[in-house]
Parts: C-alpha cells; sequence; structure tokens
C-alpha cells in the first residue's frame, strides 16, 4: 500500500496538467481554423470579384471587337451602294440615250411606212386610169445611221475593271485577315550565332545572316554545326502558339522549318539536316522545286505562277497541339502543314511535341561564286 500511495502524488499534477493543457490547444486551434476562415473567405471574395472583372473585361473586348467589324462592314456596305448607285446612273443615262434615239427612229419609222401607204395608193390610182403628178422626191426620207448612237451601251471595259478590282481586293482582305490571326502569335527570333556553322555570318543582332566563304575566327563549341550550313534561333518554343516569317527572296536555294534541339551538329549525315530525320520538320527550295520534309519523305508543292518560290516564308507552331504550317507569307497561303492528322506520307509524325523546338534555318552550299553572298533575313512583324 506505501508503495502505491507513494506514486499517487507524482501522476496526480500530470492528469491536472493535461486537463488544462487542453482547453489552452484547443483555444489555439480554433483561434487558428477562424483564421483561416477569414483568410479564406476573403480569397474567395476576391476570386468572385476577378471572375466579375474578368467576365466584364470579356464583355467590353466582346464589343470594342463587334464594333470594329461594324466598321469594317459598314465601310464595304458604303462603297457597296457607291458602286451600284453609279452602275445605276451609267444604265439610267445610257437607257435616257437610248430612249432618244428610239423615239427618233420610231418617228422615222412612221413617217417611211406613211409614204410608203401613200405612193401604194398613187400606184393604185394610175392603174384605174387617175391621173396626178407627184415628185418621187417629196418621198425621199432616207436616214442616216450615227455613229454615237452605235456608241450607246454599258461601259463593260469600266465594268470589267471593276470586277478586278473587287477580286484583289477580296483576296487580299481574305490574306490579311488570315495574316492579322497569326501575327497575333508574332514571335521575335533571334539566329543563335554561336551554334551556327562557322561560315554563317549574323548579323543585325540575329535578324540577318549570309553565308561568307571564310570561316568565322571564334573558338568551336560542341553545339555548332560543323558540316551542313545551318542555324538555329536562340530562345526555344515549349508551350503556346507562335509565328514568324524569313525572307528568302536572296537565296537560291534553302530550307526553313523548325527543329528539337536534339537535332545532330556534326557531320552531313541525314540526323544533321533539316526534314531528312524525326527531329525536324521544314519547307524547301533547291534546284527550282519546292516540297515540305520530315523523317527523310518530302511532298512536293506547286508555286505561284511565274512566281517560283516564295519571297517569304511564315511558320506558325501550335505546341500543344504538336501542329506546324508554312505559309507563303506574301499571299497568305498555306504551303504545307504537320501534325498528328497529317497524311499517310509523314505517318510518323508526332501527334504531340515532346522536346523544346528551335526556329531552323538552312543554307546549300553555293554551285558557283556570286558577287552577293546568299543571305536570310528575319522579317520585322506588327499589326
Amino acid at each position: 500500500m506505501g508503495s502505491i500511495w507513494s506514486r499517487s502524488p507524482i501522476r496526480a499534477p500530470q492528469n491536472q496538467t493535461a486537463k488544462q493543457t487542453a482547453p489552452r490547444s484547443s483555444a489555439h486551434r480554433l483561434a487558428e481554423l477562424e483564421k483561416e476562415s477569414r483568410r479564406t473567405e476573403a480569397h474567395v471574395a476576391s476570386l468572385k470579384k476577378r471572375q466579375a472583372n474578368l467576365t466584364m473585361n470579356a464583355d467590353e473586348m466582346v464589343r470594342q471587337v463587334r464594333e470594329r467589324y461594324e466598321g469594317l462592314r459598314l465601310a464595304l456596305d458604303w462603297d457597296e451602294q457607291a458602286v451600284l448607285e453609279r452602275l445605276e446612273q451609267e444604265h439610267r443615262e445610257s437607257s435616257s440615250r437610248l430612249t432618244r434615239v428610239l423615239q427618233d427612229w420610231s418617228q422615222h419609222l412612221r413617217v417611211v411606212r406613211k409614204h410608203s401607204g401613200t405612193i401604194t395608193k398613187l400606184q393604185e390610182g394610175a392603174a384605174m386610169g387617175q391621173q396626178q403628178e407627184v415628185l418621187i422626191e417629196d418621198f425621199s426620207c432616207h436616214k442616216k445611221l450615227n455613229a454615237d448612237d452605235e456608241a450607246i451601251r454599258l461601259n463593260e471595259e469600266r465594268f470589267q475593271k471593276l470586277l478586278k478590282a473587287l477580286g484583289k481586293l477580296s483576296k487580299d482582305l481574305e490574306a490579311q485577315l488570315q495574316r492579322k490571326i497569326l501575327l497575333l502569335d508574332s514571335t521575335e527570333v533571334v539566329i543563335d550565332s554561336i551554334t551556327s556553322h562557322r561560315q554563317i555570318k549574323v548579323t543585325s543582332g540575329g535578324r540577318s545572316m549570309y553565308v561568307s566563304p571564310k570561316e568565322c575566327s571564334a573558338p568551336h563549341h560542341p553545339l555548332q554545326f560543323d558540316q551542313v550550313y545551318c542555324a538555329l534561333g536562340s530562345a526555344a518554343i515549349t508551350a503556346g502558339q507562335h509565328y514568324w516569317e524569313a525572307s528568302v527572296h536572296c537565296c537560291p536555294a534553302w530550307a526553313v522549318g523548325v527543329a528539337y534541339s536534339s537535332l545532330h551538329r556534326k557531320g552531313r549525315d541525314k540526323s544533321a539536316k533539316l526534314g531528312r530525320n524525326r527531329l525536324s520538320w521544314c519547307l524547301e527550295f533547291q534546284d527550282g522545286h519546292l516540297s515540305a520534309w520530315h523523317n527523310d519523305r518530302h511532298v512536293a508543292l506547286s508555286t505561284r505562277a511565274g512566281q517560283g518560290a516564295p519571297n517569304k516564308v511564315g511558320v506558325f507552331v501550335n505546341y500543344p497541339k504538336g501542329y506546324v504550317a508554312f505559309y507563303d507569307a506574301e499571299a497568305m497561303k498555306v504551303l504545307q502543314e504537320f501534325s498528328g492528322a497529317c497524311s499517310a506520307m509523314f505517318e510518323r509524325a508526332h501527334h504531340q511535341f515532346t522536346e523544346p523546338l528551335f526556329p531552323a534555318f538552312r543554307f546549300f552550299k553555293p554551285k558557283d561564286v556570286r558577287s552577293v553572298p546568299d543571305h536570310m533575313r528575319i522579317c520585322e512583324l506588327s499589326l
């Protein structure tokens, strides 16, 4: 018994302390929960306000866009009305002139018929023995045709010019609308001078490049192209939509496209050439032929009649969808698309991009000495 009671004074204070601590711990936890509740309520209120502002901003954007398109429609409606009124005025003027000519000739026809009837009666009277002196000259009423009257017609030449102008305007407007969509995703491309081939000279702050007969004096870089005349953009594409244009009209043979960073940089085999492997996609012009390449497969493309290769190439990338498209940037014509839904020719094309993409460019070795070196330029884009 003594041993048991000797331990009781020690246990009793411990139990009492636990009972006293529990309320303090609960109160502290309750205070934390109330604080978290207030913080959460404030954040929820902030999110609701942001959602309301988002809706309000979206409504305002829709209003402004509709306003702009309404302005375009009004301009087109006004122009259409003006052109139709001009055509109607021309029709009225020509019709009025022709009506006067018609009245004149109708009057002449009545006179001719009257004279004809008179002469017929005279002939009948002569046959019955009735004699009447009449001068035939009194019935002479020949009317000459007027060349000006023959020229009365609607101006067909002017009408054909109008149709041609409207056709060109429609085509240009369609191209500009397409270009407007792409320019919303315009991306500034800067050429990486460190990894480009040693004979490719990068100028204008990385916006232009040309092939030099001499190699640069900078130290070799492990990621530098050593055989193929290639250059890549300096910034990787890892998300979103991107569009850029390259001027190639001063280059007789070229390739423009995109490539993974894992594209081989050494040697001259297919692993280092744009479009000749699974790591790159490109539009290529060589020996007068335009083609699109990926995975060492290609499809021949038609060029504009009398124009040859495009002067400017547009490249559009939708990274999340694994989609890349090449455009004739002047006509805004899609030349080739690569995606998961592309033709059997490119059945191994990726459904999604698996690595960072880089803008890619390739020169082909000049076949003769040129007074002006082959060069490409990244175009300045603005809405």
